[in-house]
């Protein structure tokens, strides 16, 4: 089966982008997107968080983080692929139909594809870690796990 490669939100495959419009509901409350999540997590139990969290558009909650003025939490970097994962399985089950897209990808490689990026993304030429397509396979199995159950 061929990669599916994904970067922007109004792309093919643009649903698997942390940009894209699907709100998810984790820790009592409504996040836009799961980028909004994913960054106000850096500033857990703080009001940053909820700053965060009200950020007009997902590239905003990026650029918030950046403000020296409000470093992260201190065990980020531990913590920071599992509040991904927590953040792309929440998509991924509170949209029916967004679980049938991921579940339809079959056993694909998915890249989030850009050399802006070598840690979630492919680095532009595969020499990226990729963690959000791993993340993604990785729910995308427990999902196949969790639909085969149900049936």
């Amino acid at each position: 089966m061929e990669p599916i490669y994904f970067y922007e939100e109004f792309k093919d495959y643009g649903y698997f982008s942390n940009y894209a419009a699907c709100p998810i509901f984790l820790k009592g409350k409504l996040w836009p997107t799961t980028e909004h999540y994913y960054q106000a997590q850096k500033y857990a139990g703080t009001d940053q968080e909820e700053a965060v969290r009200q950020a007009p558009s997902p590239q905003n909650s990026k650029d918030m983080t950046r403000d020296p003025a409000h470093p992260s939490r201190a065990d980020w970097d531990a913590v920071k692929d599992e509040v991904m994962r927590e953040a792309v399985l929440a998509k991924f089950t509170q949209h029916a139909h967004l679980e049938k897209l991921l579940l339809d990808t079959g056993d694909a490689l998915l890249a989030e594809h850009t050399a802006n990026d070598f840690y979630w993304g492919d680095g532009g030429d595969g020499t990226g870690r990729n963690m959000l397509g791993q993340t993604l396979m990785a729910v995308r199995e427990q999902l196949r796990k969790s639909a085969a159950w149900r049936q």
